[in-house]
Parts: C-alpha cells; structure tokens; sequence
C-alpha cells in the first residue's frame, strides 16, 4: 500500500509557492480578463508516460484558492500512466484556478519527474537483493515531498535530516583521526533506537571498521562510497552479511545494474532528487 503524505505536511509547500506567483496584487491577467463569478472545467493530462507523485498537492493548491471546488483524481500517487492519461480533473471558479495552475502544474511535474526516474532505477536492478534509495539532495523546502515521490516511484528514503541518524562521512574521520576513533564516539553517543552508518573509501577502513564488530562498536550501516565493482565484490565477501552495505558514488542508469549485482544492500542515488527532469504534465479545458 503507498503511503501518503498528510495534508499538513503539504499545505505550507502549497502556500508558500502560491503567494510567491501571486505577489503583492493577485493575477492580474485573472482579474483583467475573466469575469467574476466565472466557472472553468478543466483536466491535468499526462504529455509522456510516467509515475505519479503529488497529486494532493494539486488538490491542496487548487482548494486553496476555491474552497468550494470539486477535484476528482483519477488516479492515485504511485500509479504508473501512459500519454494522454487524465490525472485529475477538476471545476471550479475561472479566475482562482487560473491563478492556481502554474503551481499545481510545477509540484505535479517536479514530483512526478522523481517518481519516475527513481521507478527507471528500481526497474534496472530488478531481481537482485539491492534497493534504490534517496540522498538528502533535494530541492531546499522539498524534501518531505521530493521523498515521498521516491517512495511512490518504489524506492526507499535514506535519513530525512541531520538528526534522525549516525552518519559519519569522510571529513568527521578526518576530524576524528580514523574510522575507528570516529566510530568508537558515535557508537558511545548514540541512542539506542538510532542508527549509525560510516562512510569508507577503501578496502582498508573497511577492514579497520570490522575490526570493530568484537568490542560491539560496529556501524549498522556502511557506505561504500565510488568503490569499483571488484573492489564492492570483495567488500560484500568480507562482510558476509553482517552488516548492510550501501553502495554510492557514479551511480546512473548505465551503471547501476552492475553495482546490484556486486551483492550490495542498498544504493544511493542523488540524481534521483538533485537531476530528475520535470515530467510534462498540461492542463485542458473541458
């Protein structure tokens, strides 16, 4: 079952978005040209095939400026669509909905763009254990968003922020003076029900990582970031399931295959969030 998004989580998004295109006077092409009082019938329309992701922020940016409207979605967040498919349509008065298209139209496209782009990497990799995840690259203000349209395009979300996990990259070892030492803090200062993962560059602090598993001051989670893929082969021997691999670092569509099949747990990919294109999604009046 794909979960949703509360409404509260997307009506400050929505907000935010409509009152930047509305300014400081409202639509003024609005105002001029349609009369007041004016009622409009129209569909979003898929222009290429997709993913959908963000169809409740078009619902919520419509209602926000025509409470009384009517949105009737078609389809549900998560659906995979072909050209020419009928998202929402929706009724409603002329000039408000007008003023709210552009908005409903970029978060349905951004989102839907993510959505599918992650489903093209969750499909590559198709049939091995690997699972395509999220970064924290996303669009700032987006994030809650531009994740929940990963998870309709079937992948999973790495951590949300800063504080929700462990993770320890190449600069805090610097800081640290190694991986060990570094690890030995984090292990000492995390809660129990907070997960740590490290960063590691090499076979050689993979190694100084598992030296750690005896005193209890192993990582949940390692990232092995632009391994090659024997070295990612040797990686998953060593560790032999006892502890979950991610793989990142040179992942893209021609690439990932081969990094799922090394054996790998989980791959990150920034592009799904930080490079997706806009999915091209119009408006038709009915």
């Amino acid at each position: 079952m794909m979960r949703t998004l509360p409404d509260l989580m997307i009506e400050p998004v929505v907000r935010m978005a409509l009152a930047e295109d509305l300014g400081r006077a409202g639509d003024m092409t609005a105002q001029a040209c349609i009369p007041e009082g004016a009622r409009m019938k129209a569909a979003f329309v898929a222009r290429k095939p997709g993913v959908l992701a963000g169809i409740d922020a078009v619902r919520l940016t419509v209602l926000a400026l025509d409470p009384k409207a009517t949105v009737d979605v078609r389809l549900s967040d998560g659906a995979a669509f072909e050209a020419g498919a009928v998202l929402a349509v929706v009724e409603a008065d002329a000039r408000a909905f007008l003023s709210a298209e552009r908005t409903a139209l970029n978060l349905l496209g951004r989102l839907s763009g993510v959505a599918t782009l992650t489903r093209a990497y969750v499909e590559a990799v198709a049939g091995t254990k690997a699972r395509i995840a999220d970064t924290r690259k996303t669009t700032p203000g987006l994030r809650a968003l531009e994740k929940h349209a990963v998870a309709c395009g079937g992948g999973i979300n790495h951590r949300f922020g800063l504080d929700d996990a462990i993770l320890i990259k190449d600069n805090h070892v610097a800081v640290c003076g190694g991986v060990a030492q570094a690890m030995r803090r984090a292990k000492a200062f995390a809660p129990h029900l907070m997960k740590v993962e490290v960063e590691v560059d090499g076979l050689d602090q993979l190694d100084a990582v598992l030296a750690l598993i005896d005193e209890g001051a192993a990582p949940d989670v390692v990232m092995l970031d632009n391994f090659s893929l024997a070295d990612l082969r040797t990686a998953v021997a060593r560790v032999a399931g006892r502890i979950t691999l991610e793989a990142s670092g040179g992942v893209d569509l021609t690439t990932v295959r081969g990094i799922a099949e090394t054996g790998v747990d989980v791959i990150s990919v920034g592009a799904l969030t930080h490079s997706a294109p806009v999915l091209d999604i119009g408006l038709d009046a009915l």
